[in-house]
């Protein structure tokens, strides 16, 4: 399938999902199929890419290192992932406090689980983000442009980021235009490892992904589930043990994949 960038790719059947998925993958240079993309699920189409923290109120951006420091303090001993901004960032993330970090995955099908996971919502139509991480990074200041050449790596760890960008302030003095930083996180549970997770994050609290993608029509596409298609797309994911006992581990995992699993259209 030939991809026009920016666009809304609306599949029909779970081969035509396969296809916008996947066919953008191969790598001449290495001759393997080794995808530049990563992938963000949603229920709806209509969904945007704002963060949790856009929907406290709108004086979050004031909010934002209150929180943080907060939850750094009040956070047991045994969460505590180090001095790192940005690890305490992630844990903050992964255990639902409101932030600038949006979760993405390597997987297309764990995008598609997230996508469909919702048997209230198969009203709507869904929708698979899709963003060519490697090309992002055409647009990161110079220094951080330099930090992931050194390491020779696509995307940045908090260990990567912290020497060059220690703080929020640090990460949006280096230019005035905003740019995104893709985040992987420690291994903080199984949960992030089964996930195959990492984050986007703004140089600006205030700046959405979507805008900014928008705005760079080169960088992604998105493909269109329609409410129809949602049900064989879930069933077949549960067939490929793509589901919530995996991507979740521990019994409450276990009981969402029952509950959904028993559960008739």
């Amino acid at each position: 399938m030939e991809l026009e960038p920016g666009k809304d790719i609306v599949v029909n059947s779970w081969a035509e999902l396969q296809s916008a998925l996947f066919d953008h993958s191969w790598d001449e240079k290495i001759q393997r199929f080794r995808s530049s993309f990563i992938y963000r699920g949603t229920y709806s189409k209509d969904f945007n890419l704002s963060t949790s923290i856009m929907r406290i109120g709108s004086e979050y951006s004031k909010l934002e290192p209150h929180l943080l420091r907060n939850f750094r303090k009040y956070a047991h001993n045994n969460a505590s992932p180090g001095d790192s901004i940005w690890n305490w960032l992630a844990v903050a993330q992964h255990h639902g406090l409101p932030t600038r970090l949006l979760d993405w995955t390597y997987s297309p099908y764990v995008a598609l689980h997230f996508a469909t996971q919702d048997l209230s919502q198969y009203n709507q139509d869904a929708c698979v983000w899709c963003v060519n991480y490697v090309r992002s990074r055409d647009f990161l200041p110079v220094p951080l442009k330099k930090a992931l050449e050194e390491e020779g790596s696509n995307v940045f760890t908090p260990e990567v980021l912290s020497p060059v960008a220690p703080s929020f302030k640090a990460l949006k003095s280096f230019q005035e235009e905003e740019f995104v930083v893709f985040l992987e996180p420690p291994s903080l549970d199984a949960r992030i490892i089964h996930q195959y997770a990492l984050f986007s994050m703004m140089s600006d609290v205030t700046a959405e992904l979507s805008v900014w993608l928008q705005q760079r029509p080169e960088l992604y596409f998105r493909v269109i589930i329609p409410a129809s298609l949602k049900w064989e797309v879930r069933d077949k994911l549960d067939q490929a043990n793509i589901t919530e006992r995996v991507l979740f581990p521990g019994l409450s995992g276990l009981s969402e994949w029952l509950k959904r699993h028993y559960t008739h259209s």
